[in-house]
């Protein structure tokens, strides 16, 4: 192996990735994904879509997840800073209902591993940020559901952006609309 680094989180599954930057006078290289790098680090998934967003300062997007077609994700930043965080929604685990965040940013490079079944969201804390991730299944535009970013039986502590507070975030209004975790569970 010897092309990443990956460690491994208090939420089972959850995995960061650091890859190994080769850089010169030039500027640098390094290899964003290699499917036998990332299946010896015990990654073996088929990636089938990449998408990429970009966003300003401030913008929360999330918590999402999949209902009926669950997507494991790789995600990274192509520019600027933001906090990422997965919560652990699969049935029968130990850590149902935790949540684990990372910073991700273009200058660490780091990559964040999201398997099925993980609420997913993220906040931008750089004035700009372009993020990109694959994922394992296509995108079903009638199949999303989503948890309140602010849910406090989940207790996302969610750094905020450089002279901001939580009245100053842009967040959409379908986010605003997501239900709690303990709604989740009467479903």
């Amino acid at each position: 192996m010897g092309k990443i680094t990956v460690e491994t989180c208090e939420i089972e599954g959850l995995k960061v990735i650091t890859p190994t930057v080769f850089g010169d006078e030039r500027g640098y290289f390094m290899e964003t994904y290699n499917y036998n790098d990332y299946k010896e680090a015990g990654i073996d998934q088929e990636f089938v879509q990449d998408n990429q967003s970009a966003s300003k300062k401030g913008v929360l997007r999330g918590l999402h997840f999949q209902i009926h077609y669950p997507q494991d994700k790789l995600v990274r930043v192509l520019s600027g800073e933001v906090f990422d965080v997965a919560v652990d929604l699969r049935e029968g685990s130990a850590t149902y209902g935790k949540w684990f965040g990372v910073l991700l940013s273009a200058e660490n490079k780091k990559q964040f591993f999201i398997p099925k079944n993980f609420a997913h969201g993220f906040i931008v804390l750089s004035d700009y940020a372009e993020f990109a991730y694959k994922c394992t299944d296509f995108y079903h535009p009638n199949d999303e559901g989503g948890l309140a970013w602010n849910d406090p039986a989940i207790g996302v502590e969610w750094p905020m952006p450089q002279g901001m507070t939580e009245k100053d975030l842009i967040i959409s209004e379908k986010d605003h609309r997501w239900g709690s975790l303990r709604d989740l569970k009467k479903d």
